[in-house]
């Protein structure tokens, strides 16, 4: 399942060891990849590319925040901010468009949608972490954009990853779909809540499925990850078994829930389930109801 699913296969060598070793970064050839307000920019039609340009087009952007995000074959590849310049859709126009990231996902090719998940994630945890959490001083850039060093408290702050678990209770041939208070009136989709400090990944599942909808799970089973760069989340997929089919709705954080058939389950995901609409194929959640119906 894991290779079907978008925002992961990045075929990028992230070359960790390198990214202290600014004298061999320097050396090698450098295309840059554009972030504007966070926004990425593609070019092509239907079929969407990320738009990788010469390092000579963006010297005069010194100090904007870079990481080094890996290699691609013999060329560096790097995220570059650009966020400052008003004019900045006009001026790389002739090398594309800036779109969202998640509206433009579907039509990028696989592998760039993954590199570009990277580079999003990366500078917006910049944009967010630009002062010390220890002390309150700016913090200074380093490790080719993988660390933020504080010069006051010598803190050192890394890019983080938010685990959040993501999971279809079954039972008896049917399968728990959910609407979340703040989605619209007619989207279902699977449960999922963030991990939190002192449980494992399975504890994470059962007490979010008896958190919002009152189900006792056991055999709880990993499927599969999805790196979900809104803003840094992985998603960790799963499978558990219900008790019963019997349901307490937290409705603080969940509109309605119910049980559903895998036909109804199909139909919903494939849009043919009339006045409700499921998860889209970027959504691992569209992924692990997929692979139940067809399983």
């Amino acid at each position: 399942m894991s290779s079907k699913i978008p925002f992961t296969g990045n075929p990028l060598d992230r070359r960790s060891d390198k990214r202290g070793d600014t004298g061999w970064l320097t050396a090698q050839a450098q295309v840059v990849l554009p972030l504007w307000n966070l926004q990425v920019l593609v070019t092509g039609s239907p079929i969407l590319s990320a738009a990788k340009l010469p390092r000579d087009f963006v010297q005069d952007l010194a100090g904007a925040t870079e990481v080094f995000l890996g290699m691609d074959g013999e060329t560096a590849l790097f995220a570059l901010d650009v966020s400052r310049l008003d004019n900045a859709p006009e001026r790389f126009a002739s090398f594309g468009e800036f779109q969202e990231l998640r509206p433009a996902a579907p039509m990028l090719r696989k592998k760039d949608l993954a590199i570009l998940s990277q580079a999003k994630a990366m500078l917006d945890w910049h944009a967010r972490h630009g002062f010390c959490a220890r002390c309150g001083t700016k913090t200074v850039i380093g490790d080719a954009g993988y660390k933020r060093a504080c010069p006051n408290c010598q803190a050192e702050h890394f890019p983080r990853t938010d685990p959040a678990v993501i999971m279809l209770a079954t039972h008896e041939g049917k399968g728990l779909l959910a609407r979340n208070a703040n989605w619209a009136p007619d989207f279902y989709s699977t449960l999922a809540g963030f991990v939190e400090p002192g449980e494992t990944l399975e504890e994470a599942v059962a007490r979010e499925l008896y958190e919002e909808a009152g189900v006792r799970a056991k055999n709880v089973r990993y499927v599969a990850s999805q790196p979900w760069p809104f803003p840094a989340a992985l998603m960790l997929g799963f499978y558990a078994e219900a008790e019963s089919f019997d349901l307490k709705i937290d409705h603080n954080e969940i509109a309605d829930a119910a049980w559903y058939t895998k036909d109804e389950a199909r139909a919903l995901i494939d849009g043919d389930l009339e006045g409700r609409r499921g998860p889209q194929p970027i959504a691992i959640a569209y992924h692990l109801i997929k692979g139940w119906v067809e399983g």
